[in-house]
């Protein structure tokens, strides 16, 4: 029995109380997950010693979707047999253990799972980097389909206890709002990289009351009383983006805010003096990347610890500040740069709301010198027409501002930032996003990864995957061969695996083509299912259509107060109903919504994908990062030219994905001229399909919403106009380009060389070639090693 078993017994044993052989799979998950806490303490502790004393990158996010973290720690460490044979030594099966972890309910989308790549990256190259949030107890929420309606529930994911995040009581802060005070407690979660002995940080901040129940009240028979301030201090750390379609609800976001963006300066700030003694150098040793305009907050907050509790005057704060700060856009969208109303802030943190005015005078000041009219600088004034503007306050105060991919980048310095660029060309930067190899790669496709090191005689791609450039021609029968039957024993993993949780059979033989990513309208998950339903439609005209078998599979998740987003959910989840009822038709199609979509059931899911969705707008995505995870999994992107698609057809060439619709630079002109009632009327298949919507096809119980998607693409709404997201202008292209890939699918020989250009090609998509690029020319760091 090897000591790793031996401590893990251990661990079991002081979990459940009783041996490890008559332990509940979950709490022997418990107990390995302890005991790999256990092996990396002492690393830990020396990686946290060592970057505490040099310069260092913190994170701040506020949201990390990490996934489930035992078996990439497993592998991380090296120590997969040995955790099998700990489990196999008590009669338990260590994959039947691994699906007992919950996932860690700490992001949503994109943005998210990006944070949670970069720490992965940052660790595995011994970066000194830490990341700061907020520990969730519910996170997003957990999702239900009920009458293919998204129902949304608590996704308790802390209820039986989570080893790997480790309470730091000694280390806690104190925030002060002006209604309220609040401790914030850390905890720690471990980033182990792999192949290296560092162990990263990720320090997520719990809300907790400064007193825990009012005796006074209670005993007086105020039993409500007693735990008022209890609730509202909980509220700020119980659910991540709470619906801010209400004031309270955007009270409680800004609240959430800055709980953890000053939680985590009073530490870096303390940390700071403890070890240099002075604020000369604090840019020097720090540097603060604030990932999208959530954590923006933290400008006003470094200037107020600055001046308030340590005496600074302004102009030493400030010129800290703009050398700490960098700034990451992640949008072209007007509405998702934050503003908040002044009386929120006046509300909260009257004394941040003084800060926050006086950055708004000086910019004016300073841009009245530069020169610019009364109308620019207010447009571009941090505070104008009763809001904050987050994202000019970024602008303002950073060293860097970067775009995530190429084409948003450009985008963001003409049009979303452009009046910055104009001043401060010299600001912007491009970074387009990457994903971990580790995770979407050699975790989650075992069988791919095998081959990889086969090829590439070693496993030094999962560390550096611009190896696998190196192979790129490398490519012949033999591989092509194992390519495909690599891809359909994945298929059949996930044909049972849908079957065991959602009683739906699918045939692995079918072109399994996926979309998954957050709901939203510009990713167009409307436009997929309108050629879903086309296609539904020309097999009950024509029973006998050459049509290759397909199933068509949806992951997303809907904000709860995005009534139409909701409505495009219960229009796909109706779809999915008519063609899986059909008894012809679904023998040819079916429809797959992955209910309560996350990054463990995206494990499943890309590893089986032929096809990748990638469908929005162009110019409204600005990266996307499930782009490359199907790409290094071996799926066909099949989208526009928008975010980094225009970066992966640039390595893989036109020859190897399916490009489709306007691209960005052409949409202007289209849109002068563009009238979505004259497509309806003479695209093929398109007036049915809305039709459908409305003429008692298709159900939406009642509610209208079926009526409002259908006028929302036909008609103009006030200020919003017809077809926003030009998927009646795109849809002729997209059903000619879809079509045509099925029919390339027959040929499997040529579709696993496309397949094996695109695997190959995907180093450049590595998340560890993005932070080399943060880290050289953003951050200033270097690797440490302990």
């Amino acid at each position: 029995m090897t000591d790793f078993t031996t401590a893990s017994a251990g661990a079991v044993r002081a979990v459940s109380g009783r041996p490890p052989a008559v332990s509940t799979p979950m709490e022997f998950w418990q107990g390995l997950s302890a005991s790999v806490v256990d092996q990396i303490a002492d690393n830990w502790y020396a990686t946290k010693e060592l970057y505490r004393k040099g310069r260092r990158q913190h994170y701040f996010s506020a949201e990390f979707l990490m996934g489930r973290a035992l078996l990439n720690n497993l592998l991380n460490l090296g120590l997969v047999d040995e955790a099998k044979e700990a489990a196999e030594a008590f009669g338990h099966d260590l994959a039947q253990i691994l699906e007992e972890e919950p996932d860690a309910a700490l992001g949503n989308g994109g943005l998210g799972r990006l944070a949670a790549c970069f720490l992965d990256s940052c660790a595995t190259q011994d970066l000194p980097a830490v990341g700061y949030g907020i520990l969730y107890r519910y996170g997003l929420f957990k999702q239900e389909f009920r009458n293919g309606f998204q129902t949304e529930h608590p996704d308790s994911w802390m209820e039986e206890g989570y080893p790997l995040v480790i309470r730091h009581e000694e280390e806690m802060r104190i925030v002060d709002y002006a209604d309220l005070k609040v401790r914030a407690v850390p905890y720690d979660m471990p980033i182990t990289g792999y192949g290296t002995k560092n162990v990263g940080t990720l320090r997520l901040w719990k809300a907790e009351p400064m007193e825990e129940f009012d005796y006074d009240a209670f005993n007086s028979q105020r039993f409500t009383d007693a735990i008022v301030d209890r609730e509202r201090t909980h509220d700020i750390s119980r659910v991540l983006y709470p619906n801010d379609t209400t004031y309270e609800g955007k009270v409680l976001r800004v609240r959430q805010q800055y709980f953890f963006v000053s939680a985590s300066l009073q530490e870096i700030v303390e940390n700071h003096l403890e070890v240099h003694g002075t604020f000369e150098n604090f840019a020097e040793y720090n540097c603060v990347q604030l990932n999208d305009t959530h954590p923006v907050l933290a400008i006003p907050e470094l200037m107020r610890l600055l001046m308030d509790e340590h005496g600074l005057g302004w102009a030493e704060a400030w010129k800290i500040v703009s050398k700490t700060f960098a700034y990451t856009n992640h949008t072209v969208l007007a509405e998702a740069l934050e503003t908040w109303e002044i009386s929120i802030f006046d509300r909260l943190f009257p004394r941040i709301m003084e800060i926050v005015w006086e950055i708004d005078r000086r910019f004016r000041m300073e841009m009245k010198e530069l020169g610019l009219d009364d109308g620019r600088i207010n447009y571009m004034a941090p505070v104008s027409n009763g809001v904050v503007h987050m994202a000019w306050i970024a602008c303002y105060a950073s060293y860097s501002i970067n775009g995530v991919a190429a084409l948003h980048t450009e985008i963001i310095k003409r049009e979303t930032l452009g009046e910055w660029h104009d001043i401060w060309p010299e600001k912007f930067n491009n970074k387009t996003n990457g994903v971990t190899p580790r995770r979407w790669l050699n975790q989650c496709n075992p069988r791919l990864a095998a081959l990889l090191t086969e090829v590439t005689g070693g496993d030094e791609w999962v560390r550096d995957l611009d190896v696998l450039k190196n192979y790129v021609d490398a490519g012949n029968e033999e591989i092509y061969d194992r390519l495909n039957e690599i891809k359909h024993a994945n298929k059949v993993d996930f044909a049972k695996w849908i079957k065991n949780r959602q009683g739906i059979d699918i045939d692995p033989e079918a072109i399994f083509d996926v979309q998954i990513k957050r709901l939203h309208e510009y990713k167009r998950q409307l436009l997929n299912i309108m050629y879903v339903l086309d296609l539904y439609f020309r097999l009950k005209d024509d029973p006998q259509a050459d049509i290759p078998p397909r199933v068509f599979i949806f992951g997303a998740k809907a904000a709860p107060g995005y009534v139409r987003a909701k409505a495009i959910i219960k229009l796909i989840n109706e779809v999915g109903r008519l063609v899986n009822n059909d008894p012809e038709v679904s023998k040819v199609l079916k429809v797959v919504f992955v209910e309560n979509y996350n990054v463990s059931p995206a494990e499943k899911i890309i590893p089986a994908a032929d096809v990748s969705e990638q469908i929005s707008t162009a110019g409204k995505e600005a990266s996307g990062t499930s782009n490359m995870k199907f790409m290094m999994n071996g799926a066909l992107t099949l989208g526009t030219l928008d975010g980094a698609n225009v970066e992966i057809v640039d390595s893989v060439g036109y020859d190897n994905a399916y490009i489709f619709g306007a691209r960005e630079e052409e949409l202007p002109e289209l849109r002068r001229t563009y009238d979505p009632r004259h497509q309806y009327e003479t695209v093929p298949g398109l007036r049915r399909v809305l039709d459908a919507f409305t003429d008692g096809t298709l159900d939406d119980g009642g509610t209208g919403m079926f009526h409002d998607l259908r006028w929302s693409l036909l008609n103009t709404n006030g200020y919003e106009p017809a077809d926003m997201y030009y998927l009646l202008g795109d849809f002729e292209d997209y059903r000619k380009v879809r079509d045509q890939m099925a029919k390339d699918y027959a040929d499997r020989k040529k579709w696993a060389a496309m397949t094996w250009k695109n695997i190959t090609e995907s180093g450049r998509f590595s998340s560890d070639r993005t932070i080399r690029d943060y880290a050289n020319e953003v951050w200033r760091i270097e690797p440490t090693k302990i």
